[in-house]
């Protein structure tokens, strides 16, 4: 992960996590077989970022489905909707699950954490001031 995003987001790299092997085939597949009819969209250099919420913000964001979080990645691999080019970098939506380690869900989309990458708290300023 790079560490100038890590050092913008309150200074430490958060926790690491480990995501898919980076056999993009194999991830793809094994997401396709949990999520039969959701678009995939394959990243690396990603982190998941728990937004810091109040208790009532919270339970709002229950109240839609979702849970306060989003993910962010330096590296779109690939994405089955052609919506995000590979290379190319992408910030989530509000995620609604994080699953098996490596799938992060969104209400629309389904993102495949591919190799390394870390999770940490963040305010909402610094989630929607990245790039």
């Amino acid at each position: 992960m790079d560490s100038s995003l890590n050092d913008s987001l309150m200074g430490d790299p958060g926790v690491s996590l480990m995501g898919a092997e980076p056999c993009l085939e194999d991830a793809m597949a094994a997401a396709r077989k949990r999520y039969k009819w959701m678009p995939l969209c394959a990243v690396e250099d990603w982190i998941i970022l728990d937004a810091i919420v109040t208790d009532d913000e919270r339970a709002k964001v229950a109240a839609a489905g979702c849970q306060p979080m989003f993910l962010f990645a330096h590296t779109v691999v690939d994405d089955e909707q052609r919506r995000f080019e590979p290379g190319h970098w992408v910030r989530s939506s509000m995620g609604t699950a994080f699953n098996d380690g490596f799938l992060f869900e969104t209400r629309n989309s389904v993102y495949v954490l591919l190799g390394p990458g870390h999770r940490k708290s963040a305010t909402i300023k610094e989630i929607f001031s990245l790039f």
